[in-house]
């Protein structure tokens, strides 16, 4: 069966009613238009219509939706994203033939008539009563604008665009109040234009700028004779012409259009002919819509920066503000994302781990002193099938990323020995540092309720050699849990969660951390972007401004748009940061970081493994970049990185150090390649505690609660990370066995379980 045009079909009563519905109209023409001032309309469907002088005439056209331009820092194509893909450009940049065309097919006397064309009305009422039916219709261009600037205005409020669309009388009046307005202010050109920029074509494209694209990739003032037939004869029927899945009835169409532009002569017949003749002939560029085609792996940046804009009151007071500012488009977004830093980023990932690797990595990085976000990759690309994800594993939840962060391990601990220095204690403190222990009790809180052990919860460090007494500089190196959970035991927890804080070191999730000693040891659930952020305030010295990753913005008409600033404020000492510094230069010196030490530069940085091997970071920074990588288990499903194969490399344990360092080294040492090479401003550690683990010269703090060495264990938190040097069994925050260690200091009498001893397995 052939296909019918829209509209055929109808059934006797519906043919009835439309030519009634015409009949009708064409009064309330005469009586409305042609004779103003008439009064009120006397209508067969009396009290359905509005009194003709009582419409208001103040039709409001909402700007056109457009698509939206997302550049990296050096004005490079990141993505185009758009609810409508529309281009809007200007009369003199659409071809004459295809001004030529959409008038000629749609409304040939465009330019001899008013708002509503009396004689085309006359004529369809007169048309459809021969034919006993619906055969003509009589919209003027004018009058199709108006409707779709009332499906614009009804965006994706699908009500609205019924109401918009819908086969009414009084929807038609209104259009022709609103129709005589429009030609009383734009003019003949000014509509034209108009319309071309706002009409459907069909494929996604909305105006012709993108329909010229689409359908050619070409823009609309190159469009040929046939071309702009073939394109004209769209907007009947948009999916019964298209082109692309059925290109002999969209050759039938163009045919169509060609031979009444030789009617009204806009053409010769020769040239209506001539371009009959030839083939439809498409050079389709696919539609590409948002964040999914996003070049250089930045998809999960350019997300990033959508929930930036959505989330930012300096967008709009309310998401629904910045939805709609958003869905308009038209916008010119310019982003920090730094073209080598992202390709560095990339090639790291793509180095190290697979796509369809059982874990996945993230990578970000960003810029000490200014927030700038100039990297953020991982090894799931953005998308939806296999393999793919629109999870992203370096934001918050509110921005798009997993739901709880990951847990963080030793990588948490530098935050704990910053409130301690603030709170004035000296890098020189000695603290017993037992293999394992019960977590100190009471511990002070924020509150006037102090923390107790009453579960007699335990911990212990990764490795029996692992024994005190440390100062804080080989407690760091060697990344000693009962050390900082003893630090926290002496500062109280409320310090840390204040610094915390301060250093934007929220959980992904939006939860307060709890105010429990565990923190210590990175329980809680956190974000690659957070921890890169925070540890960028050790390289500013102190000063932790908040990130940001949109340098400015222009709307469709070139103004430039307010942007969030990123906020920089002191939150701890320069004597404070610099001391940091100088114990996590000793991380990647000769402590647990060796494998991320940079060659050509000063770096610092900790490490950081979970309980059973979950989650796996490296943090690290030189004073102009700091960069958080974390690998681990991206899904719902744990998986243990124990005996496993990541990336084409097989690992017996994966290690802070052993993995995501190299991962972080690669990728800092190519965004860095070729600029300054600043260094650290130090300070001198004292040489305190127990370099070699079995004994030392420090004198240690006093004992803690004592231990119940025969209470059975308790599940532990995580924290500790296996040594590269050091051995790879018995290791790790939950592992049990081995024998009770000796008392570490000779000639000093300790109270019992102070040392504590690893229960049998």
């Amino acid at each position: 069966m052939g296909k019918k045009r829209s509209g055929a079909g109808l059934t006797g009563p519906q043919q009835a009613a439309k030519f009634l519905g015409l009949s009708v109209l064409s009064g309330v023409v005469l009586a409305g238009i042609a004779i103003p001032g008439a009064g009120a309309l006397g209508l067969a469907a009396k009290g359905t219509v509005e009194g003709f002088d009582e419409i208001p005439a103040n039709l409001k056209t909402p700007p056109l939706s457009q698509r939206t331009t997302i550049l990296d820092a050096e004005g490079g194509l990141i993505a185009t994203v758009y609810s409508r893909d529309r281009q809007v450009v200007p009369l003199t940049a659409i071809s004459p033939y295809m001004q030529k065309a959409i008038v000629a097919i749609e409304d040939s006397r465009f330019y001899e008539h008013g708002a509503v064309d009396l004689k085309g009305i006359l004529r369809a009422v007169n048309r459809n009563a021969q034919e006993g039916g619906a055969a003509q219709g009589a919209s003027t261009l004018t009058q199709q604008y108006v409707k779709n600037v009332f499906v614009e205005e009804a965006g994706d409020d699908e009500t609205k665009v019924r109401e918009a669309q819908e086969k009414s009388l009084g929807r038609k009046i209104r259009e022709l109040k609103f129709s005589i307005q429009v030609e009383e202010e734009l003019g003949k050109k000014k509509i034209l234009e108009n319309y071309l920029n706002i009409t459907y074509f069909g494929q996604q494209a909305y105006g012709i700028e993108s329909a010229s694209q689409r359908y050619f990739s070409k823009p609309a003032k190159d469009l040929t004779l046939d071309e702009s037939a073939l394109l004209a004869g769209l907007v009947q029927s948009p999916s019964r012409y298209d082109p692309v899945n059925d290109s002999q009835e969209a050759m039938k169409r163009r045919n169509v259009v060609l031979q009444r532009m030789a009617d009204v002569k806009d053409i010769s017949q020769a040239e209506a002919d001539e371009a009959k003749k030839k083939p439809v002939q498409l050079k389709v560029t696919r539609p590409k819509n948002g964040c999914i085609t996003a070049v250089k792996g930045a998809g999960f940046f350019c997300d990033y920066v959508r929930n930036t804009f959505l989330t930012d009151p300096v967008f709009g007071k309310t998401r629904e503000e910045r939805a709609k500012l958003w869905n308009r488009g038209g916008l010119t977004v310019r982003t920090t994302l730094d073209p080598q830093s992202q390709d560095s980023v990339n090639e790291s990932i793509k180095d190290h781990v697979s796509q369809d690797d059982k874990v996945a990595t993230a990578v970000t990085l960003v810029q000490p002193g200014t927030g700038r976000v100039v990297a953020m990759g991982q090894s799931k690309p953005y998308g939806f099938n296999k393999n793919e994800t629109q999870i992203n594993f370096s934001v918050d939840k509110r921005m798009g990323g997993s739901s709880f962060g990951f847990p963080t391990g030793s990588t948490f601990k530098p935050f704990v020995a910053a409130a301690a220095l603030e709170e004035g204690i000296s890098p020189g403190r000695v603290y017993s540092s037992p293999y394992q222990m019960e977590y100190p009790s009471p511990v002070r809180t924020c509150g006037d309720k102090p923390w107790v052990n009453t579960a007699h919860e335990r911990l212990e460090n990764e490795q029996e050699s692992e024994v005190g007494p440390y100062g804080m500089n080989q407690a760091m190196a060697k990344s000693v849990n009962t050390y900082f959970v003893q630090m926290i035991h002496e500062t109280g927890v409320c310090p840390v969660t204040e610094m915390t804080t301060k250093l934007g070191v929220i959980p992904a999730d939006g939860t307060k951390l709890p105010e429990v000693p565990a923190i210590a040891l990175g329980t809680e659930g956190m974000s690659p972007l957070t921890m890169a952020n925070a540890y960028a305030t050790f390289a500013n010295r102190g000063t932790y401004c908040t990130p940001v990753s949109i340098e400015s913005i222009t709307d469709a008409h070139g103004k430039a748009l307010s942007v969030p600033k990123s906020k920089c404020e002191r939150v701890m000492s320069e004597r404070t940061a610099d001391t940091i510094n100088s114990l996590l230069l000793g991380v990647v010196d000769s402590g647990t970081g060796t494998a991320a030490g940079l060659t050509d530069r000063q770096n610092a940085g900790k490490t950081g493994t979970t309980d059973s091997r979950y989650n796996a970071w490296f943090v690290g920074y030189t004073p102009n970049m700091s960069g958080a990588t974390w690998v681990g288990s991206g899904g719902s499903k744990q998986v243990s990185m124990e005996n496993i194969t990541i990336g084409g490399q097989y690992y017996d344990k994966v290690y802070g150090g052993g993995l995501p360092g190299p991962i972080w080294k690669q990728a800092v040492s190519g965004a860095l390649a070729g600029r300054e090479a600043p260094s650290f401003v130090t300070v001198g550690l004292p040489d305190t505690g127990n370099p070699g683990g079995t004994g030392g010269t420090g004198k240690p703090t006093p004992p803690t609660t004592p231990t119940k060495p025969t209470k059975p264990n308790k599940p532990r938190k995580p924290g500790g990370d296996v040594k590269p040097d050091g051995p790879t069994t018995g290791g790790g925050a939950t592992t049990g066995g081995g024998t009770t260690p000796t008392n570490p200091f000779p000639g000093i009498t300790l109270e019992p379980g102070v040392i504590g001893g690893r229960d049998a397995e």
